[in-house]
């Protein structure tokens, strides 16, 4: 009796603390002066378009002085019909998921108004307001990434993560140290379905990890007469083919100290894999001695396969020739049969010159069709494969339909902005920013609107707006999914220990 007593009045004297403490939170008083700015916040998300599903935008104000904030969220129409008000001490602003949920789900299809006032040095100030456009399009709940140290000396801990997107839920599918330290490819969806997927970890004893409805299958993917295993991959829409590069990836270093990181491909050709029948082949016009041929994959309707190429040169030497165009394929998925000529639909001789922008920007990478086939994503640079250290490296988007290139002013930013993938629906795309520091990747989600416009991108949300902060570490290769996946590290590292199965 006397140890429930003791418990009680400890409760209730942490209740009273809390009510006590939340009483304390500095508010608004007197004279509040009217900046005619808005406030400077992390991550960027003033004027951002947002989907109905997306987890809390909670950041923090870098107002220099900023030890309290107060921060109400209202529909620009009739702001008392959702509503969130946040009161806080400190520069740091967490909405309750619980009421983030409900205003967003009344706010489908309108704008939010966001008012921040802070003490700053002692005095209140209101800043100007800004806008969340909430569209009624989800975006994929899920998403996957590689977190990985952007250097090229260490790989340690690396791990392929998988986060829920409309809460904070993240959890480990690939790591590095169940898998006997060895590095990993990046995980890869076949479209957007979790039930069909694929890894690839590296090194003596690794293969690719194919996911069938959780049932997980360790394969070998490579001949004798193949540069290296799958590298780069996708799916065809019948999920019998899978479309993939071997690479034999080279390391340089700049003697520039601007420069950090170049890695380029002495051989790079492509494949087709029947993971029914486990044969793999190919066509001379996908693995021409003379030319170097990468990043495949399918279009929505299996028809054809989407790669970049580039004439041969000396490399080294003439690294900043090597610029990629971009190619198709035919392709017939009931036959499994290959065509006999490739299309051109960015020539990188020829390219689309971007009149916004003083580099024409005419290497391609990572082509990417909208599920509903009526865009190719892609990103550009100067010249090279491999775009992350590439501070001119951006996302383009061409209108399949009508061959027109979207404005893509609101999206690209001064520094790499790369890997990307949609999302199920062809109204949001994810890719990998580096628009921060130049340094550290991020995922930044980007809606495309019916009229075709991109809006501009924000930051995925993380629970304590502080993280990037302290993040060391670079997100790569993020893919959006339509719902969890059916397996865990665990049982990664349980299929590593089998005997691959082998292709012909």
């Amino acid at each position: 009796m006397k140890t429930t007593i003791k418990t009680f009045c400890c409760l209730l004297t942490a209740a009273c603390m809390a009510v006590g403490l939340a009483g304390c939170t500095p508010r608004p008083t007197g004279n509040v002066a009217q900046e005619q700015r808005q406030p400077t916040i992390y991550p960027d998300y003033a004027d951002v378009t947002i989907p109905v599903n997306i987890a809390p935008l909670n950041f923090l104000v870098r107002e220099p002085g900023c030890d309290a904030v107060q921060v109400t969220v209202g529909l620009a129409d009739n702001p008392s019909l959702a509503s969130i008000s946040v009161h806080a001490s400190g520069n740091k602003v967490c909405f309750s998921l619980h009421d983030w949920r409900e205003t967003l789900r009344q706010a489908a299809g309108s704008d939010l108004v966001v008012t921040l006032t802070a003490r700053i040095d002692g005095s209140w100030k209101q800043f100007k307001p800004f806008r969340w456009h909430v569209v009624s399009d989800s975006i994929d709940p899920y998403l996957t990434y590689r977190l990985i140290e952007p250097d090229y000396e260490i790989f340690n801990n690396l791990t392929l993560q998988e986060r829920c997107l409309e809460n904070f839920d993240e959890r480990s599918i690939c790591n590095y140290g169940l898998v006997g330290n060895r590095c990993m490819n990046c995980h890869a969806y076949a479209g957007q379905n979790p039930n069909l997927s694929m890894l690839y970890v590296r090194g003596e004893g690794g293969g690719a990890i194919l996911n069938r409805e959780g049932q997980l299958h360790k394969l070998n993917l490579k001949t004798d007469s193949m540069a290296s295993s799958s590298v780069y991959y996708g799916f065809s829409p019948n999920g019998r083919y899978l479309v993939f590069s071997t690479n034999n990836i080279i390391p340089a270093f700049h003697s520039l100290a601007r420069k950090r990181l170049e890695v380029f491909d002495a051989v790079s050709d492509v494949y087709v894999a029947d993971l029914q029948e486990n044969r793999i082949f190919t066509t001379p016009l996908l693995a021409d001695s003379m030319a170097f041929e990468t990043f495949p994959s399918f279009s929505p309707d299996g028809k054809r396969i989407y790669f970049c190429a580039a004439p041969h040169v000396s490399l080294p030497n003439e690294l900043k020739k090597l610029q990629y165009s971009l190619v198709s394929i035919p392709f017939d998925q009931q036959t499994g049969t290959i065509g006999n000529h490739i299309d051109t639909l960015v020539n990188a001789q020829r390219p689309i010159v971007d009149k916004q922008v003083s580099s024409s920007k005419s290497s391609v990478c990572h082509p990417r069709v909208s599920p509903d086939g009526q865009y190719i994503l892609y990103t550009v640079a100067d010249y090279g494969t491999f775009p992350i250290w590439h501070p001119e490296a951006d996302q383009q988007l061409i209108n399949l339909h009508t061959g027109q290139k979207v404005p893509m002013q609101k999206v690209n930013s001064p520094r790499s902005d790369t890997y990307h993938s949609w999302s199920s629906n062809s109204r949001w795309f994810v890719f990998a920013s580096k628009r921060d520091d130049g340094l550290y990747g991020k995922p930044y989600f980007c809606y495309i609107d019916r009229q075709g416009r991109a809006h501009k991108p924000f930051c995925l949300p993380q629970k304590d707006p502080v993280f990037y902060d302290h993040c060391l570490k670079s997100f790569n290769a993020p893919e959006l999914g339509i719902g969890p996946l059916p397996f865990t590290a665990a049982d990664v590292a349980d299929a590593m220990q089998r005997d691959a199965e082998k292709f012909k």
